[in-house]
Formats: C-alpha cells, structure tokens, sequence
C-alpha cells in the first residue's frame, strides 16, 4: 500500500492533480515497483506497470480480473452496465460481446461497408481542395487547416455512416448542424466524465452531496444521448417495415435491430441493449480515432525527415496519377510502423478502464482478494526503458528491425494501447482500418508545413482518453494533379437516412 493515505478520502485527491493521471501513477511506480496498492476511500485499486506484470494478469489471472465495478460513472453513462465494454463479467457479457463479433466487425461486414469508408475519405478529401482553392494564400500556395477537427469531422462521418447512416458534417450532410453539434457534444461529454472519479465511488455515504456536479451532469448527458439514441432506433424501425433498405445498405442499427429484435439478454430488454451497445461502438471508435491521427500528425510535423520518408513510400507504392485505395495499406509497411510508434508513446486511453477481481489470486507474489480494483498503466508499459531504446523518441524504424513482429493486438505485452485479455478491445482491426487509410490517403493527398514561428503544442487532456490539448492549424496545399480529386464517390448521399 503506497504511503500517504487520509483517512476516509485515501488517495483521492491524486485523481483531482493538475497533471495527468498515467503521468502520475507512472513517477509512483519508479518509486514503488510496478505493482502498487492505492485507496479510494475503502476500496483498494492495484496498479498494474510493466509487461511481465501485465503477461501475468492477463493470462494466468484473465478470468479473476475480468470483471468491472460499478461505478457511479458506469451506472449512469453504460446503460446500468448494459454496454459491453463496461458490464460485469458473465452471461450478459459473453452473449453480447459474441454478437458484435460475429455481426458487427466481422470481416464480412467491413468489407459491405468498404464503399462508406472510401467515399467519406474522397468526400472529405474534395471539401479540403474546395477550401484550398478559394482560400489559398497566394503567395505560399497553402491554405490554414485545423486538421484535428479535420480528422474529427472525418471520423465521426466514417463511424455515424457505419453505426447509423448519418452524415454531420460537409456539403453532404444528412443532419441538420444543430442535430450534429448536439450529438458529438453529448460523445464528447459523456468521454470526459466517464475518466471522473467522483467522491461517491470513494466514500458512498456521501454521493448525495454529488461535490462538483459530476453526477448531475452524468444524468443529463445520459438523458439527451438516449433520446438521440431513440430517435434513430425509431427512424430504423419505420425504414425496415418500409423495406427501403436492401441488404448491402444495412448499418450497425439495422443489423443489431434484425438479431436482438425483441429478445432479451439476462433480463435487459433489446432496446436497452441495442442504444447500449450501439453508444459503446460510438465511443469506441470515433474519439480514439481522431486522437490517434492528430498525435501521428503532431509527431510527423516534429519529425521531417519521418514525414519524408513516409510520402516517399506512398509515392513509390501508390504514385501521383491516382489516390490511395484500401488496397494498398498492406504495402504500406512505414505507415504501419508510425502509427504503432504514435499508440505506443500516445495511446489514446493511457489507463485502462477499471477491472475488478472477481475471486481471490496471486499477482507477482501478491495475494490479490476478490473485490480490489485494477488499472493497468498502458502509457508506462509502453514506455518502458528496459524494453524500449531510447523510449520516448519516435522512431517508427524499430518497427522494421528490432521490434518487427511486435503488433497492437495484445499478444505481445510490451505494446498494449488496446489492452490485453478477455476485456481486449474487440473493434482493433475496425480502428486500425479507418486510421491507416484516413492518414495515408490524406499525407498522401497533401503537402503539409507547420505555420511559421508556431510550434507543435504537444500538451493532452486528462480523463479516460488522451487527446491533444489544443487545435492543430497547419498549412495544406494538394500534392497531386487535381484530376486525382475528381473520383467519383461510391455512395449516393441523396438516399433517406
């Protein structure tokens, strides 16, 4: 048990520090090893920071840790534990985890959703020379681009047209900017509080007093994203009993409405289940996503001669007479190894989201009781200097010689930005896929520069997800012939969503 405990608070108030959390847990696991014991209250949370550590929990003790405490977060932002990624381990998990396995991110299914992935990437891409075109600088040639909400506005198009057939933003838009605003605000929202630890999850006798308003701000969020949430169920509903979809055009909502239909899961009725499950697959890819792509720019625009090397593979694996198709991403082994660099150093949730010991075990010669919660620090075993030379320099070569078969998958514990185990991230090829072609269609697609005299702020927000900061406003200007932009998209927007 790590010293300095107050009696009744325990160690709370290091969960209100100004730094970072990871960054945080991190300096206490150089002072007190990589397995450390800290309260909230009366409930003991194990920190868990290195790979062995990390091997021994997620293998020979994967079952006992699989569990998740309910937290006053997760009761009213999980649909009570109703979404997966935050429910108990058991029937209720097994049963829906299987289904958005085998339904919603097979292989089969992301093929069917090709088309949506191409043309949001085309679409997005032609709303960027547009903008270029009528707001260059004359001069330089390059336009001034925030492309972190660039990247935003693209993924929360790729992941919405996939899970609900909605388009927010660009000249294509199937909802209103108001409708739009209000439902990527509630994501955002609901991302932020979820990394809160209130008092109540310390000290229950006094989560009436709800210090800082966090509860209170939970229910409304929880409130308005169900009332999103219901509108689309109903608006698919009404489509299906129309038959105006055929089986290639079925989003997420419609393929979990024809296999949940009126069934229940453990007593927790399909409509619960489908906003439950559908919420988790939003928040699991639209802000890690864009997190992850903002991070590999901010690293590249530091990093030049990275950056080069990078566009001159596109060049030779793709040339300059045609844009970049899904297809080519295999060939594309340097992007592949800078975006593994960027998860490891800037892992976009750097601490796992809480387990909890459902049986009594032993961890690195520890008896564990049923109970204790766990965190495992993500960011510290990713930076591990006994693992890792020169550990926090990005280097994407160590990919290609010394660390070649390391992958993100969780099978190899010194790399591990989607966790490990039972509780792994089940969407990490669903991810991998719109990062990889969303960041080499745009480097490929564009010359960037950093504006003069404006260094690359690599400060980060703290809560449950690791996003940068502040905008990143770069100059673009397109690198291809203008007749690469012409690409016709492979998806009509004119259709009802």
């Amino acid at each position: 048990m790590v010293p300095g405990s107050w009696p009744i608070l325990g160690h709370l108030l290091l969960f209100h520090g100004s730094q970072p959390l990871h960054i945080t847990l991190g300096a206490m696991a150089d002072k007190y090893g990589p397995l450390f014991t800290i309260k909230l209250g009366s409930t003991k949370i194990a920190v868990l920071s290195n790979s062995e550590m990390a091997r021994e929990c997620f293998t020979k003790n994967d079952k006992a840790s699989s569990s998740r405490p309910k937290l006053v977060a997760i009761e009213h932002l999980s649909y009570n534990q109703a979404m997966f990624g935050f429910a108990s381990y058991g029937p209720y998990w097994r049963e829906v985890r299987k289904i958005v396995t085998l339904e919603l991110l097979s292989n089969r299914r992301m093929e069917l959703l090709h088309d949506v992935r191409v043309s949001e990437v085309q679409a997005s891409t032609k709303e960027l020379v547009n903008l270029w075109s009528s707001q260059k600088d004359e001069s330089s040639g390059y336009v001034l681009v925030d492309i972190k909400q660039w990247f935003a506005e693209l993924t929360f198009n790729m992941v919405f047209r996939m899970i609900a057939g909605k388009r927010f933003f660009g000249a294509m838009k199937t909802e209103s900017e108001e409708k739009a605003e209000r439902c990527v605000k509630c994501v955002k929202n609901m991302l932020r509080l979820l990394g809160v630890f209130t008092v109540g999850d310390a000290i229950p006798s006094l989560r009436w007093l709800d210090f800082g308003g966090h509860e209170k701000a939970m229910k409304e969020v929880a409130m308005e994203l169900d009332k999103i949430l219901t509108e689309w169920i109903d608006e698919h509903r009404q489509m299906m009993d129309l038959g105006e979809k055929d089986a290639n055009e079925r989003d997420f909502i419609d393929v979990m409405l024809s296999v949940i239909s009126d069934a229940k899961i453990d007593n927790v009725d399909a409509d619960t289940i489908i906003k439950a499950t559908i919420l988790n697959m939003i928040i699991g890819s639209s802000e890690t996503t864009t997190i992850s792509m903002t991070w590999a720019m901010c690293l590249l625009l530091k990093n030049p001669r990275t950056l080069e090397k990078a566009k001159e593979e596109l060049d030779k694996e793709i040339g300059k007479e045609r844009c970049a198709s899904e297809s080519d991403i295999n060939k594309l082994i340097y992007l592949q190894a800078i975006i593994k660099e960027t998860l490891r150093l800037y892992a976009p949730a750097p601490l796992t989201a809480t387990h909890e010991f459902s049986g009594n075990c032993n961890l690195g010669g520890y008896n564990i009781k049923k109970g204790t919660q766990l965190i495992a620090n993500l960011w510290k075993i990713n930076n591990d200097p006994c693992l890792w030379s020169n550990h926090l320099e990005f280097t994407p070569e160590k990919f290609l010689t010394t660390h070649t078969d390391v992958d993100v998958r969780g099978h190899h514990f010194e790399l591990l930005p989607f966790g490990s185990g039972r509780r792994v991230c089940p969407g990490i090829s669903f991810g991998l896929q719109m990062i990889h072609f969303s960041l080499a269609s745009f480097l490929h697609s564009f010359e960037v520069s950093i504006p003069p005299d404006e260094p690359i702020d690599m400060s980060g927000t703290p809560g449950l997800v690791h996003a940068k900061a502040t905008p990143l406003t770069i100059m673009v200007k397109p690198r291809l012939s203008l007749s690469c932009y012409e690409t016709r998209f492979l998806f009509n927007f004119d259709r009802k969503c």
